[in-house]
């Protein structure tokens, strides 16, 4: 932030970062229910998904909502992820026939974009009867209670270093609230790069990302994609445990190139050593370590 123009975003689930936004002048945006700030999951840059098809990507990153709105040991039918990805792709086309009419001028329009409302509508008129189950249980998401995430983008921050604070967003739409924050920092990242900036992003309480398989999948596409976009994502979390249960995030854990380790509890410390081969000496600094003491991996080291 001091030495460069870069841009910085954080994910806060609980609140933590107040005191350096204030400190450093950023901005803090507060995602809750009735607080009127809003944020378009449908948002979608052309750019979003590189040379491939942006609606595979998007759709991809909606299968991924439904399945933590549903939830369920099994996450979403064969059935019901073939009906979102055929309404993900009639939702977006008119938005799709307006941008091919600004003949690539711009890559993204805010005003035109579609809504939870929209897709949610779109289900409705669909035959199969997985289509209804599918509306009536995001209903609540749509036009409901809990409908922070059905409107379009009302956030337009100038600051270079925003923290998303969700902690006011309820336990039970976390999961969410990170996803829809991470989507809406991968746009802002893709228009970072257009203007030749680095973005760094911090998502803490990183294990729930990975407490579904859609949700894992996406935030393994947003590691696999951050670096051809000038991004930086790190992962910030305590239960490394819940975190190692995911297949998914133990091949992102694999990848990284930087990992810090802090004091770790008996479990952990030995899935950490079996998955980075750290040796018995070496752990010992994650045993009973003191503050802000431990290890550095660096990908080799």
């Amino acid at each position: 932030l001091l030495n460069t123009d870069d841009e910085v975003f954080i994910i806060d689930p609980e609140r933590e970062y107040a005191p350096l936004t204030s400190l450093l002048g950023g901005e803090s945006i507060r995602i809750a229910a009735g607080a009127k700030v809003y944020i378009n999951p449908l948002d979608m840059d052309m750019d979003y998904a590189d040379d491939d098809d942006p609606i595979t990507l998007k759709s991809d990153f909606i299968n991924s909502l439904c399945e933590t709105i549903i939830g369920g040991r099994y996450g979403l039918s064969p059935i019901q992820k073939s009906v979102i990805d055929r309404c993900v792709r009639q939702v977006y086309q008119p938005y799709i026939e307006h941008m091919n009419t600004l003949k690539g001028t711009v890559t993204y329009d805010p005003d035109y974009m579609p809504t939870l409302v929209d897709f949610y509508e779109l289900l409705l008129s669909q035959p199969e009867p997985e289509a209804q189950n599918l509306a009536l249980s995001i209903e609540l998401y749509c036009t409901g209670s809990y409908d922070t995430f059905a409107h379009r983008t009302n956030v337009n921050t100038r600051s270079r270093f925003v923290v998303y604070d969700i902690k006011d967003i309820g336990s039970g739409m976390k999961e969410l609230g990170l996803q829809v924050c991470l989507d809406a920092i991968w746009n802002k990242m893709i228009s970072n790069k257009k203007a030749g900036k680095r973005t760094w992003f911090y998502i803490d309480e990183f294990y729930l990302l990975t407490q579904t398989d859609s949700s894992a999948k996406f935030l393994q596409q947003i590691y696999k994609r951050a670096r051809k976009w000038a991004g930086i994502p790190t992962g910030i979390t305590q239960n490394v445990g819940d975190l190692l249960e995911s297949q998914i995030a133990v091949t992102i854990l694999s990848n990284c190139d930087f990992i810090l380790m802090l004091n770790q509890a008996p479990l952990d410390r030995q899935n950490l050593a079996d998955l980075l081969n750290i040796s018995p000496t070496q752990l010992t600094y994650v045993t009973n370590a003191d503050s802000g003491q431990g290890l550095l991996y660096t990908g080799k080291t």
